[in-house]
């Protein structure tokens, strides 16, 4: 089935692209949550003329994104964690947990957009990866410390 789509769809395609996908996939999962629509001749006469207020609401997300990236950069999270012997964290530091630090800080992140491929289990500092725009990514700083014994 041939549909076009309203916004970019994560390998699938961008905004505005016509693709061919399985009629259930489109039934299913795009036509419901207006990822796309059908590619009928009225429905691409209305792509084009949609395409320029695309062209500069993309320009706009990705030069926000890229401010964010930039006060992201500059942040450094640091998260005390109680610690067992040869220095092994009791639990793990999830992309949850930096993601409410980062709100603390002023910066509010999906915690689906932290891209950890596993938590944290260490003391150390880590650079942890941030896709705010599917441009743009940005590396937060994340220190892990042993909480001080009482």
């Amino acid at each position: 089935m041939k549909i076009v789509l309203r916004e970019d769809v994560d390998k699938l395609g961008e905004r505005g692209q016509v693709v061919n996908v399985a009629a259930g996939y489109a039934r299913n999962f795009l036509f419901p949550k207006a990822l796309a629509f059908e590619a009928t001749a009225g429905n691409m006469r209305q792509i084009d003329l949609r395409k320029k207020v695309w062209v500069v609401r993309e320009a706009r997300e990705t030069e926000d994104a890229n401010k964010l990236a930039t006060r992201i950069a500059e942040i450094k999270i640091v998260i005390a964690k109680k610690v067992g012997e040869n220095d092994a964290l009791y639990g793990s530091v999830t992309s949850q947990e930096i993601a409410d630090l980062l709100k603390a800080k002023g910066v509010e992140v999906d915690r689906r957009k932290i891209q950890m491929h596993d938590p944290i289990r260490s003391i150390g500092t880590f650079d942890v990866p941030i896709k705010i725009h599917r441009q743009v990514s940005a590396k937060v700083s994340v220190q892990v410390v042993p909480e001080p014994a009482e």
